[in-house]
Order: C-alpha cells, then structure tokens, then sequence
C-alpha cells in the first residue's frame, strides 16, 4: 500500500541541502542527487530564483555553510522576510513503510539587510526578534519526504493512487498543515520540491509481541492550527467554530498482514469563553456572547460530521463551581443538535474517579460501548482491501483538554485495540491486553508520552495524571509530580505563554500589528508596568508572609511582636487583594495579536 503514495520523481522532496550563506544572498544546494539546480534566496527582500551554479567564492566572501534537511517556508513582516530552516532532524520511526522525521532544531535566516535602521524601524525589529527567537524553539513538528501524514490512513485509502501522485503539499489537509502560512511565498514560485509539509503533534510507535504474534501500534497526534495557541490565551470556540487544542489522534495497528485505525479528537469546549491570567492560580472563566454559544457549537458539529461522520461529545468536567457554569452553558447549547448522529455524554471525573480511582471510568465506557461498536474502526485485510469504515469518532474535553481527557482517551483507544486484536485472531475472544503485561506495558507508555507531547505544546509542562496512563495506577511520585507541573504550568502560564501565544501567530498568519485586546493602548504602561514582574509580585507576597511567620512565633511572649504580627497580616492582606485586583498588569500577555472573538 506504502508504494502507492510514492510521489513521482518530478516532485520528490531534497532531503539534504547544503546552505551557503553569502553576504548578498542564501544558497541551498541540494546534495540528495534529485536536482543540479541551486535554490538562491536574496538578503535584502527575500526574492528566490533557481540558479544553475554557486557564486564565486574567493577569500574576501567566505561564505559560511551547512548541512539543513528541509525549508519549513518563509515569513514575511514589515520589518523583513525570514526563512525558517530545519537544522536538526531524528527519525522516529515509519509510517506505512516511510521514514517519519521529528523536527530537532530550527534556524531563522533574515533577508532584511536593505532596511532602515529609524529608531521605530530598530525597536520592531527587536520586538519581532524576540518572537523569532520563540519560534526557534517551537517543538512538536514531525515530516515525512515521502508519505502525506496530514489525512488518516482511512482517508489516504479512499482518495485513491491519482490522488497520491500529487506532491505531498497538494495532498495535505489544511487544518493540520503546520508551515501553511510559511509555504505560500515557495509555492508562489513554484518550488515544490522544496515544499516540505509538517505538522505538530506527536508520532510514536511500538513494536512487541502478543502471545506468538508480532504487533505494531503506532500513535500519531496531528493539530488542528485553526485556533492554535497556549493553555490561558486560547480557550474554546472562534466565531468560526474552531475550537482551541483541537487535536486529532490515530491509533494505527498492523499485525498479522492486517492494519486497523481508529481517530478519536479532543478540543476545548465549542463555544466563545475565555480564562484570562491575572497572578490567581485558577483565574475566573467568562463565557463570552453566551447568545450566539449554540450557533457557534452546531457550526463546529457540524464541521466534524463532514469530517469523521458521528460524534459522541463525551464532557468530562466538574458540575459545580466555575466548571460547572461551563458544563451547564455545553449541554445546553448542544441539546438542539442531539441526534442520532450527535450523542452527549456528561462524566464527571473529579467527583468519580478522584484523584485515584481511575478504574472508575469503566463507568463511562459501559455508557459509550454501543455507540463504539456500533461505528467500529478502519480495517484492512491482508490484501489491503478494506474490510470496515469507522463511521463515528469521539471528541473527548476537559477544561484544558489535557489530563483528564488524555486518561480517558487511552482507555478508549485500549479497548478498541483489544477489539481488533480479537477480531483478527491474535487476542482470543475473552482476552485482554493487561493479560500480555510485555505488551500491556508498552502500550501504556505509548499513550503516556503521547499525552505528554500534546500537553507540552499547549500548557508548557507534560500531562498531569500519567503516572496512570503510564503504569495503570496512581503514586506517591506521581501525584508529586503533578504537583510541581501544576505549578509549573502557573508561571508560565502568567509569565511566559505571552510571548510564546505572539510567536505562535507569527507563523501562523494571524497577527496583527496592535496592542493587546485588554490593554487600553500606550497611556496605560507606566512605572508598575514596566517593572513589574514575577519576581517583583512573589518577592512581595512570600515576604510579607515570612515577616508575618517570625513575628507570630515571638509574639507568644512579646506584645510588641504580637501588633506586629498583626500589622504584617494586614500587609499580606492588601498585597493579596492588590494582586487579584492588578494582577493582569503583572503577567506575559501577547503584543501584537487581537483576539477574533
């Protein structure tokens, strides 16, 4: 089947070039065999042309050089264009008998040597070069030179061989299409065997045995760029319908000749809401036009019904509290698109399962097991024809779509797995996978890491819970850990994710050159602002507690120490109050983007 999506030699993708940087121009050099052309890309505007030879090279040039292994594309801003190139690159493993590569390092090359150097033109380009910096370091992206890895097996299967002959750019599906912005200026020129496709997520497989046959499982996580961004500045629906860390997840398995799939999807809940970072650890949720909240949640059902067929919406967050007010506006906003093909399920797992009792959510899947069966998943037989379709997925939320949902998502993907191992006669039929503790093992690892992958792109730190995911029980360990990633994710999360959400923009194309929506404009930043920070907000907080803490120990003998003590509750108090009220002025917020709600 893998030979089927073999592009034609015309558009097969260099997979090594080397990069000569001369002082007037960049010059990529395939040295893969496919091409004796030269792609040549000017300093100044970032204008590209093939050549035919390299430049003159003497001593007064001295161009530098090195190997890269793809163009990721080019962005261009009124500062200057940039290329983004890959400079690192692992493989992970293979996919339908292609190498699948995971981005390892990224550089930004600037073609703005022809620009003014006005104090305005300096401080945006110092503005923007510490958002290029950001997106250096942007982790998750993963390629492939030979095989489309945007579309599920399923639908690479029914696109056909015509299809698949086209380069992989055409192929791709759009949502999940990572450098798709970047790419627009190289396919403007035509240069399609450097238009590299990527995504970000995760890519993962195992290889191990069940019993006396072999079995691969593979987990790819593709995500959705439509409304990407980080954990506290991207939350629910656009007015589109786009709901923020949508994330696709396909569990392939190939065993015996046979390769089944199944595609389940998590994303925030559909509707316009929003969590906005002001110092307090768990800030307030605000529903946003709660009147256009049932319109906007049928266009994103509906768009996923074009895409997967039915939908189960399982909801897996509090009933009370500020979670609650976000269940309750869901299921209400959902009931007038409940049919045959949409199904709700609300599953409250904090107040059922605990922060241990995760066996519990066998309860779910006694809810949901009809509806599994009854839309099955994508198999093919040993001759690669199709035996089944899965009609049906699952779109899995929490609050952040994280934790909660990444336990309940491999629980999921664990008894479809066992399913199609039964069906295919490698599991007999009351057989299970924690039978095969080698196998069951590795499993759980595979979907640990993939949760981990997906939780670190969005909130900063890996998923919380996965001592479970990881090893099928809760532990002393684990629950520390999910305590220092909690607070982890709160620095962050106040103080970084800002300038990670401006980067994240950046490539995507959707920023605009503007204050920040909950800033009221340049008359607002003054002396707090300017140096106000984490340190400055801690520093305050942890010292007037540590004052008030000595002066409660001497103040059992000393009357003196005893007012003080309450002078100093008094301060933590103000301080407290002064940070809930100012605390948005505090935090990392984007610059430049202006939130579409």
């Amino acid at each position: 089947m893998g030979g089927a999506n073999d592009p034609s030699p015309s558009s097969k993708l260099h997979t090594r070039l080397r990069l000569w940087e001369f002082p007037d121009r960049y010059v990529f050099e395939p040295v893969d065999g496919l091409s004796d052309l030269y792609l040549s890309a000017n300093r100044s505007d970032g204008s590209m042309n093939l050549v035919k030879e390299l430049p003159p090279r003497d001593s007064s040039t001295n161009p530098k050089c090195q190997t890269v292994y793809g163009v990721i594309g080019l962005l261009k801003l009124a500062v200057g264009s940039y290329f983004l190139v890959i400079t690192g690159r692992d493989c992970v493993g293979s996919y339908l008998g292609h190498a699948i590569f995971k981005v390892t390092g990224l550089k930004v090359l600037p073609c703005n040597n022809s620009r003014s150097s006005s104090a305005k033109q300096s401080k945006m380009e110092t503005e923007f070069s510490e958002l290029l910096h950001a997106a250096e370091k942007t982790i998750g992206l993963y390629f492939s030179y030979d095989i489309n890895i945007t579309l599920t097996l399923q639908r690479l299967h029914d696109l056909g061989d015509e299809f698949k002959s086209l380069p992989l750019w055409r192929q791709a599906e759009p949502r999940f299409l990572w450098n798709s912005y970047l790419l627009e200026p190289l396919i403007e020129n035509k240069l399609d065997q450097y238009l590299l496709p990527v995504i970000q997520g995760s890519f993962q497989n195992i290889h191990a045995e069940v019993g006396s046959q072999k079995v691969n499982v593979t987990l790819i996580a593709r995500r959705c760029t439509r409304r990407i961004g980080t954990r506290m500045w991207r939350r629910g629906a656009d007015a589109e319908g786009y709901a923020a860390n949508f994330v696709e997840s396909e569990q392939i398995m190939e065993s015996k000749g046979f390769t089944a799939s199944y595609v389940q999807v998590r994303g925030s809940m559909p509707f316009l809401w929003e969590q906005i970072v002001d110092l307090t650890y768990k800030p307030s949720f605000d529903i946003v036009r709660q009147e256009e909240a049932p319109h906007i949640l049928e266009r994103h059902f509906r768009d996923l019904q074009k895409k997967y067929g039915a939908v189960l919406a399982v909801d897996l967050v509090n009933t009370h509290g500020g979670e609650g007010r976000l269940h309750d506006r869901y299921a209400k906003s959902i009931e007038p698109i409940l049919s045959g093909d949409v199904r709700y399920v609300h599953f409250d797992f904090h107040r059922i399962c605990g922060h241990i009792h995760f066996e519990r959510l066998s309860q779910l899947y006694d809810q949901i097991e009809d509806y599994l069966k009854k839309h099955r998943y994508f198999l093919l037989n040993d001759k690669g024809e199709k035996i089944e379709d899965q009609t049906g997925t699952v779109r899995t939320n929490c609050v952040d779509c994280l934790d909660r949902t990444n336990v309940t998502q491999s629980m999921i993907g664990g008894k479809i797995l066992e399913n199609q191992l039964q069906r295919i006669g490698v599991l007999g039929a009351n057989d299970t996978i924690s039978n095969h503790p080698a196998f069951d093992a590795k499993y759980k690892v595979l979907w640990a890491n993939h949760g981990d992958s997906i939780s670190t792109q969005y909130s900063g730190t890996p998923a919380l819970k996965g001592d479970f995911v990881r090893y099928g029980k809760r532990s002393t360990q684990g629950i520390l850990n999910d305590l220092w990633n909690s607070l982890a994710r709160y620095y962050l999360n106040n103080f970084a994710d800002g300038t990670k959400q401006d980067a994240m923009d950046l490539l995507q194309g959707h920023y605009v050159t503007s204050v920040s929506r909950d800033m009221a404009g340049p008359s607002k930043a003054g002396i707090l602002e300017n140096y106000a920070s984490f340190r400055l907000a801690f520093a305050l907080v942890m010292g007037a507690l540590m004052f008030m803490m000595m002066s409660l120990r001497q103040a059992r003998n000393d009357v003196r120490h005893l007012v003080l003590s309450l002078l100093w509750a008094g301060l933590c108090i103000g301080i407290t109050h002064f940070v809930r009220a100012n605390g948005r002025v505090f935090t990392n917020r984007p610059r430049f983007y202006q939130s579409r709600h």
